[in-house]
């Protein structure tokens, strides 16, 4: 089992961000993690990379659990998380880890 792990908080801080039935996007990130694990207070759907805006076609994500999502590749841009709430605002919390 690969373990994950959070990047210096430093350069890459865990960021949140509210959402209701418009889209909450997180700040961003300089590109170059692997990856960033996301979790919400509430059932919402989530889109990872660059100027993304979530929309209900996003992936839907339970709340209170931790999803990794690959950083896709992209142009060497920030990227950033996105997240609009299935039925209920609520807050998106995101964090950049690598695998080890």
């Amino acid at each position: 089992m690969e373990l994950l792990n959070p990047l210096d908080n430093t350069a890459f801080p865990g960021k949140s961000v509210a959402y209701t039935a418009t889209a909450g996007n997180t700040g961003t990130w300089p590109a170059g993690p692997q990856g960033v694990m996301v979790w919400s207070d509430q059932s919402c759907y989530v889109d990872v990379g660059e100027g993304v805006v979530a929309t209900t076609t996003s992936t839907p994500i339970p709340p209170f659990t931790p999803i990794p999502f690959k950083v896709p590749a992209g142009s060497g841009a920030p990227f950033r998380v996105s997240a609009i709430r299935e039925s209920t605002s609520g807050t998106v919390f995101a964090k950049p880890i690598n695998s080890q």
